[in-house]
């Protein structure tokens, strides 16, 4: 099979594990917990998935593993291999289409909320600003991690955590105008 019959048989989650390992996550679980600290906000991924995909990478020379383990529990460590740093570098260089999914309930819900009483829909905008404003907390306390790591070299996992904080940001200020500009009887504006 051909670098790039591999790197095309991957699916996005692979690419996920690809890139925790390269950025250091050794197992597993560290992977997990590395996409917990990082990426979580726009892209998750469970144990389910990691596993299965390390054994694909390491079948296709994209990774390699070694057993490494601590007292009676069983371990795997992995790091990436040269064809795995061209795979994941081809991938992120590559052009085509990068669908946007957001499966937000709560954006749902409020399209909707013109059914319910006042009280209900006001209640609904405040969980979902209350929502955003923690996410923008979340995202502001991982940046001394981004920041260090951007003086070690790795600089656009910040610029991705600035994404983020901007993006939340933005539906708490959206939350909030559209609060201030509607008056209790639902629908009507302001002047």
């Amino acid at each position: 099979m051909s670098k790039s019959s591999v790197a095309a048989a991957l699916a996005p989650q692979d690419y996920v594990v690809l890139g925790m390992v390269r950025l250091g996550a050794r197992s597993g679980y560290e992977i997990k917990q590395m996409v917990e600290l990082s990426i979580r906000f726009f892209w998750t991924i469970s144990h389910v998935q990691i596993y299965p995909a390390l054994r694909q990478l390491e079948e296709r020379g994209l990774i390699e593993g070694r057993d490494e383990p601590r007292g009676k529990l069983a371990r795997r460590v992995f790091e990436i291999t040269a064809a795995g740093d061209h795979a994941l570098a081809s991938w992120v260089a590559e052009a085509g289409p990068m669908p946007f999914e957001l499966r937000d309930l709560g954006m749902v819900k409020l399209f909707f909320a013109d059914v319910a009483s006042d009280a209900d829909a006001g209640a609904l905008l405040g969980a979902v600003r209350a929502r955003s404003a923690e996410r923008v907390a979340a995202l502001q306390a991982i940046e001394p991690v981004a920041e260090a790591a951007d003086t070690e070299g790795t600089h656009f996992p910040g610029l991705t955590l600035q994404l983020g904080i901007a993006f939340h940001q933005a539906m708490v200020d959206v939350c909030d105008r559209f609060a201030a500009e509607v008056t209790p009887a639902k629908g009507q504006r302001t002047p």
